[in-house]
């Protein structure tokens, strides 16, 4: 065995730089975020050949006095933490103290700094870990750090470099990211020269708001809904795509702890269930998202790079999350989000959400235009019936879906801003989508899909008010888990009961399953058992069961509405429209498909070269 013996001090910094810098772009987030940790209002960075040439970032912070500049770029040497009760209430980006010297120790360094106050600024140069003395230069207040030939003393990891277009895209990302993060900081970013991006600094909520279109899309202001709920030390604050603005890949998803972007499973896990009732299969939501909490309710010390976090109340985060996200997207119905005005500079944000424990009820109230006499459509009842055995209680006590609707009304005339949202039908095509005509224009709905969601979200309604029946097995069934899984069942084995799981702990790693919901009779029990355990035991709580019954609830209002080829009246057709008004999450089927859709009448004008 060789001996043992400590390592010099430059091999130390370079076996640092490996966790904590991977590529060019890891070196401007740390850069950046030392910027901002300095209080400096602007930033600007310059790149060359992606970052692998040239790093450059200057700010006007609070800067660096003289004799502190060497130790700047000395290991573990900060002024950000001073006590391991500053570790443990961590309000800064950075805080470990090796940024500096990892970059100096695999890179061509500079650092030129003029504190506050000082007369004179001075620089300092560091060559693959050797330090020069400092000397005066020019320098407004603030900081610059220059990177040259990354990686040129460690050829190996130099080999790992992509493509210059590609390492400058992670930069440009990194530097979105961080935008949306300090809205108040103005950033600028050039490559080879020539500026790419200029973010001005946002002073109020409408240039915050300019700035999220600037990076999530000029559209997603108006196809997203604001957020902001605080309750139980938690806040959060932001804004959520519409489902019916999904993306393919989850690569507009931003969500800040105490303004820091992070990665986290339990964070991920309450969003994916939130979506999960309206949003298409394989489609991902995107969103920007702040949540604020205590500093000593996160650590955010387990990753070198920062990228991940974890929470003291891991399941109270994770319920306050999904509860507040549930609940806006819940509030959404059709004809809610308008578009914007032509004369906007962009769009405005959809809507406003801030959670109340009282839920919705209804729509608003519309001139009298409808009586309340019923028209039956000619659609099927028996699920409904069926799931009133279910539940056990009789067919007539089951949750009315409407099948039927209002008629014998005349079409009111009422002015622009007295009409409802959806306005009032006009006409029906291929007995598949109904036109209606608004304030704004023209409003297409698909009639099964639109009636599949209020028949849906009756029968949730009606299931919520109601006791579930469970079904004894006949035979009760072992089955097999793990012992962190058998763990979780017996202590929310009353939970369990509740929705109609019976189970009960058979040894370290096994549970016997004695009844189960009537409603998911035939469903794979071992599979289901498995799968509501993971969830107990990974986050505290699970909505397999729940997700499941909805499954079925889904069918059987897909069967229970009007199917297409089915002429509908004008006045059944106003009805439909009322009830989408008025339904929760209208805006999507069960399916994730939107239920409608606006045409303005500027978007007929282009389509016909009107004013041209």
């Amino acid at each position: 065995m060789p001996v043992i013996r400590p390592l010099p001090p430059e091999l130390i910094n370079q076996i640092a730089a490996g966790e904590v810098i991977e590529r060019p772009s890891s070196v401007v987030k740390e850069l950046v975020e030392n910027s901002l940790d300095a209080g400096a209002m602007r930033v600007e960075v310059d790149i060359e050949q992606g970052g692998a040439r040239l790093i450059r970032v200057r700010d006007d912070g609070c800067g660096i006095s003289p004799d502190e500049l060497q130790l700047a770029v000395a290991s573990h040497a900060t002024s950000k933490i001073g006590s391991f009760d500053d570790l443990e209430h961590v309000a800064s980006m950075g805080f470990r103290g090796e940024a500096l010297a990892s970059v100096s120790s695999v890179a061509r360094f500079a650092l030129t700094s003029r504190a506050q106050g000082q007369d004179t600024a001075f620089r300092i140069e560091v060559d693959g870990g050797k330090m020069q003395a400092a000397r005066p230069a020019q320098h407004p207040q603030g900081s610059s750090v220059e990177v040259r030939d990354l990686f040129y003393n460690v050829p190996a990891r130099r080999k790992f470099l992509r493509a210059e277009r590609t390492e400058f895209a992670h930069i440009d990302d990194l530097l979105k990211s961080l935008a949306l993060a300090r809205t108040s900081v103005e950033f600028r970013l050039s490559h080879n020269g020539k500026p790419v991006r200029i973010l001005k600094a946002a002073r109020d909520e409408h240039a915050a708001l300019l700035r999220v279109a600037e990076v999530m899309g000029e559209d997603f202001p108006a196809q997203s809904l604001r957020v902001d709920h605080a309750a139980a030390g938690l806040h959060l604050s932001g804004w959520v795509g519409l489902p019916t603005a999904s993306r393919s890949q989850a690569d507009s998803q931003y969500f800040y702890v105490n303004g820091r972007l992070v990665r986290d499973r339990i964070v991920a896990h309450a969003v994916r269930q939130a979506y999960a009732d309206v949003l298409f299969h394989g489609r991902h939501p995107a969103f920007v998202l702040y949540l604020e909490l205590d500093p000593a309710g996160v650590d955010v010390n387990v990753h070198p790079a920062k990228h991940e976090v974890r929470f003291r109340e891991q399941r109270l985060v994770h319920d306050f999350l999904f509860r507040t996200l549930h609940e806006a997207l819940a509030q959404t119905r059709a004809g809610q989000v308008g578009l914007p005005a032509q004369d906007q500079p962009m769009p405005a944000a959809a809507s406003s959400y801030s959670f109340s424990s009282t839920p919705a009820t209804g729509g608003p109230a519309w001139p009298n235009a409808f009586s309340q006499s019923r028209l039956s459509l000619g659609v099927r009842d028996e699920p409904l019936a069926d799931y009133a055995a279910l539940l056990g209680a009789s067919p007539t006590a089951a949750p009315q879906a409407p099948l039927a609707f209002a008629a014998n009304a005349p079409m009111p005339e009422v002015s622009d801003d007295q009409a409802p949202p959806l306005g009032f039908a006009i006409a029906q095509l291929k007995g598949i989508y109904i036109l209606a005509e608004n304030a704004q224009g023209l409003v297409l709905v698909d009639m099964h899909a639109a009636h599949e969601r209020i028949t849906y979200e009756k029968l949730k309604t009606g299931r919520a008010c109601s006791n579930l029946r469970s079904q004894l097995m006949l035979v009760p069934l072992n089955v097999s888990v793990s012992a962190k899984e058998a763990a979780a069942a017996e202590e929310h084995a009353d939970a369990l009961a509740e929705w109609g799981l019976e189970l009960s702990r058979s040894g370290p790693s096994g549970v016997v399953v004695r009844r189960i919901p009537a409603l998911l009779e035939g469903a794979d029990v071992a599979q289901l058992c498995r799968d509501v355990l993971a969830e107990l035991a990974q986050h505290g709580s699970s909505r397999r069961l729940q997700e499941l019954e909805n499954e079925l609830l889904a069918t059987m209002a897909c069967h229970g509405s009007v199917r297409a080829g089915r002429r509908l009246t004008t006045p059944e057709m106003n009805a439909l429209l009322r009830e989408m008004e008025a339904t929760e999450r209208s805006g999507q089927c069960n399916h994730g498909r939107p239920t409608w859709t606006q045409l303005s009448l500027t978007e007929l004008d282009k389509l016909f070269l009107r004013g041209r």
